[in-house]
C-alpha cells in the first residue's frame, strides 16, 4: 500500500492534495485496491457545491458501487474528464492521473480534521483487522 506523505487523508478513504485554497481529491490506494477493477466513475458537475463528510460521487467496480465522500467543503472547479473514458486510471495511478475533482475550499480549517500519512496508515491497518 502506498501512503504519500504530502497528502491529507479522510477516514472514508479519500485523499487531498492542497495548493493554496485548491484541493485536488481522489480515492486512496487502499480504496481502489479494495474495490477491484473500476469500471465507471459518476463525475459531478463543475460548480457543484460539496460538503465535508457527504457523498459527491460514486465509483462502480466489478465488485461493488461505492460512495466517494468529500474530505473538505467547497466548490468543484475542475473534474477529471479522462475518467469518463478510462476509469481504470484510478486503479493504475490513484494519487496522480486518477484524481477525481479539484475543489476551491470554503473552509481551510477543515484540513485540520484530516489524517496525515502515518495516521491514515495506522487507521487502515486497524480497519483490516
Amino acid at each position: 500500500m502506498n501512503f504519500p506523505e504530502n497528502l491529507k487523508y479522510h477516514k472514508e478513504h479519500t485523499w487531498v492534495k492542497v495548493s493554496g485554497k485548491k484541493a485536488t481529491i481522489g480515492i486512496t490506494d487502499y480504496a481502489q485496491d479494495s474495490l477491484g477493477d473500476i469500471v465507471y466513475v459518476d463525475l459531478p458537475d463543475v460548480e457543484t457545491e460539496i460538503e465535508k463528510d457527504a457523498e459527491f460521487s460514486e465509483i462502480e467496480s466489478t465488485k461493488a458501487t461505492s460512495s466517494v465522500i468529500a474530505p473538505v467543503s467547497g466548490t468543484i472547479i475542475e473534474v477529471n474528464e479522462e475518467l469518463d473514458e478510462a476509469p481504470e486510471i484510478i486503479n493504475e495511478d490513484p494519487y496522480g492521473k486518477g484524481w477525481i475533482v479539484v475543489v476551491e475550499m470554503s473552509d481551510i480549517s477543515e484540513l485540520d480534521d484530516l489524517l496525515d500519512a502515518s495516521d491514515y496508515e495506522r487507521y487502515v491497518e486497524e480497519e483490516a483487522k
